[in-house]
């Protein structure tokens, strides 16, 4: 059986940050795993800016609610979460069996539920990834989404889901975990 406390059982939210650079190899071997989970006709809209200079960092500085200015800031670097809304041009390479760019490209409100929904699982599987391979997360949507999309994402085509702030948290500083749902509040057998 896989062990899953790196993944769920102890990995935390983090705000607090170790003064520890990631290098870029880390963020691409992050990617490399996360691209791998299932989407809907490996569809895979996710797309991310990973945000690790100074003066990426001051671009992002102004659209965030400011309860996550600090932690966002001393983060070695934060992810803009994002999914692309012409996907579908990438279809014929990601699913050739057969053609599904032309369903999506005539059907927007298709599109743009698949593109959200298979984003943020590709956002979710990202999480898990960068866990796996031993950073911590904080995932968080305190953040203006238009102002984002216009700062980082000027044509348009990305939009911002969610920001996750990643590296090596402080572990002293973790807040108690919270209680989640029973397994009876939140799930049914039929």
């Amino acid at each position: 059986m896989t062990d899953t406390k790196e993944i769920f059982d102890e990995a935390r939210t983090n705000s607090v940050w170790l003064a520890r650079p990631l290098p870029d190899e880390l963020l691409r071997r992050v990617y490399e795993v996360a691209k791998m989970g299932p989407t809907s006709a490996n569809c895979c809209p996710m797309r991310v800016v990973f945000v690790t200079s100074p003066e990426g960092k001051e671009r992002l500085k102004p659209c965030l609610n400011e309860g996550n200015v600090e932690k966002t800031m001393k983060a070695p670097a934060t992810a803009v979460v994002a999914y692309d809304t012409l996907f579908y041009d990438l279809l014929p390479k990601l699913f050739p069996a057969r053609d599904m760019r032309t369903g999506f490209a005539n059907n927007a409100e298709l599109a743009q539920d698949t593109a959200f929904r298979n984003g943020s699982l590709q956002g979710a599987y990202l999480i898990i990834a960068a866990r796996a391979l031993g950073l911590d997360c904080g995932p968080m949507s305190g953040f203006d989404n238009a102002r984002v999309d216009a700062e980082f994402f000027a044509d348009g085509r990305w939009k911002s889901n969610f920001l996750c702030n990643l590296g090596y948290g402080d572990h002293t500083k973790v807040h108690p975990r919270n209680p989640r749902p029973s397994f009876e509040e939140a799930c049914r057998i039929l």
